[in-house]
């Protein structure tokens, strides 16, 4: 059966937004299960719909404080573009993974580009500085 021609199709359309997730891995943990963590967590987040801008691994770094008798943890830092639902299950995921002491994710907000900047203004010359800086120049 066709839609009658006054009929209105809405399409589904997800907008994404940017995000950056910074989590903190247990330093105990070895490289190739690190590594393996870190690409589970990548995994996730292509699945659900987002792209990963970058992934930066910090490395091995004190912690401001102990969380749970650690004193360090290993740093991983990434920037993703995904749709709203994204953060509440990636954060989900984090909290379910003993691994992982810490994590936050934030969302980015674009600057708006309609602000016009401040006129350069110059601050008024007195005859006392023109005095001033006519020695300066002769010397």
């Amino acid at each position: 059966m066709a839609l009658p021609r006054h009929a209105k199709v809405h399409k589904e359309v997800k907008v994404l937004n940017k995000y950056e997730l910074l989590y903190v891995i247990d330093s105990a943990m070895e490289d190739q299960a690190r590594t393996d963590l870190i690409a589970q967590f990548q995994t996730l987040m292509t699945n659900n719909g987002a792209t990963v801008d970058k992934v930066e691994e910090w490395g091995k770094r004190r912690l401001a404080y102990a969380i749970d008798y650690k004193t360090e943890g290993y740093y991983v830092y990434v920037a993703f573009n995904g749709a709203s639902e994204l953060p509440k299950e990636l954060s989900r995921n984090l909290g379910i993974n003993e691994n992982v002491i810490r994590s936050q994710i934030v969302k980015l907000l674009e600057k708006k580009s309609s602000v016009k900047p401040r006129p350069v203004r110059v601050a008024p010359v007195s005859e006392e500085t023109q005095v001033e800086a006519a020695p300066a120049e002769q010397a």
